[in-house]
């Protein structure tokens, strides 16, 4: 269809017959987020809240269904790129947001932290290092005063306001630690998100949401004690990419039922669904919300 076509077709929207506005909601459902600049067009130049609502809502259904194909073309092309994953999950709300942007923000993060630090520092050194930077030349902290709000798995709104919930923290963290070349990973502890650096015979484990308090394994087994569960692999090891989407995913839709926002938390799950695997993924109650 031409541009011209497309218009006509969108005008229809506002038509008296009911056969032909869902008649003409569906062509527009099937062309798909190429029709949204002319949607927002035909919104400005209305004047009738009902259409604008109709139009409102048509907009967010292709914006959404664009997030769901690109989620499940970045699981199934097998999450490489955790920063596309979680620029992919923010673009759920902030559907113009350039991932080439959010690139660039991380890696002024990293340079504003590579001049601060040594390679030939022990480990531990190292860590303290980027603590350093991290939370008192950048300002990163703990997001205790809205811990449950949605903008805590919104990649974007983390950086710019430097607050976040454990995951978030720790991703940030990690994608810094990880162009520094330090081996550090995720870790999906029960109720709380950590960071462990694990090179050779050495390991240990980064708090990132307690300003990054390091600890030791059997810190790890005193807290899986205190939760009455059995150690398993998965709460000291490295997870993979698509465990920390997932586990985002979850912390956005249980946000989304803190505020009763019951629309967003089936989308969210349905956003969820798409890189859910079975196999790899632990019960919803063992990893909620940190």
């Amino acid at each position: 269809m031409n541009d011209n076509e497309i218009k006509a077709l969108i005008s229809l929207l506002d038509d008296e017959d009911q056969e032909i506005t869902e008649h003409v909601e569906q062509k527009i459902r099937e062309l798909g987020g190429q029709l949204i600049p002319f949607l927002e067009s035909e919104w400005e130049g209305s004047f009738s809240p009902i259409h604008q609502k109709k139009i409102e809502e048509l907009i967010h259904d292709l914006q959404y269904q664009s997030v769901l194909e690109r989620i499940t073309l970045w699981k199934e092309s097998g999450g490489i790129d955790l920063l596309e994953g979680l620029w992919i999950v923010a673009t759920y709300q902030y559907p113009d947001l350039s991932l080439d942007k959010i690139r660039q923000e991380i890696k002024q993060l990293y340079l504003d932290v590579w001049l601060e630090g040594k390679s030939e520092m022990h480990p531990i050194d190292q860590i303290k290092t980027l603590n350093t930077v991290f939370f008192n030349k950048l300002k990163f902290a703990a997001n205790t005063k809205h811990f449950h709000s949605p903008s805590n798995s919104m990649i974007n709104v983390v950086l710019e306001s430097r607050r976040g919930n454990p995951i978030s923290l720790c991703v940030i963290y990690m994608l810094i630690a990880q162009q520094l070349d330090l081996p550090v990973y995720g870790v999906n502890l029960p109720s709380l998100f950590v960071l462990t650096y694990k090179k050779d015979h050495t390991q240990f484990y980064i708090n990132v949401f307690n300003r990054g308090l390091v600890f030791s394994k059997s810190d790890i087994d005193h807290y899986i004690g205190q939760l009455n569960l059995k150690p398993a692999d998965t709460y000291y090891q490295p997870c993979t990419n698509l465990d920390i989407i997932r586990r985002v995913l979850r912390n956005l839709m249980l946000a989304f039922e803190k505020i009763g926002d019951t629309g967003r938390v089936k989308e969210v799950e349905q956003l969820l669904n798409a890189v859910y695997d079975e196999d790899a993924t632990p019960p919803l109650s063992d990893y909620t919300n940190k």
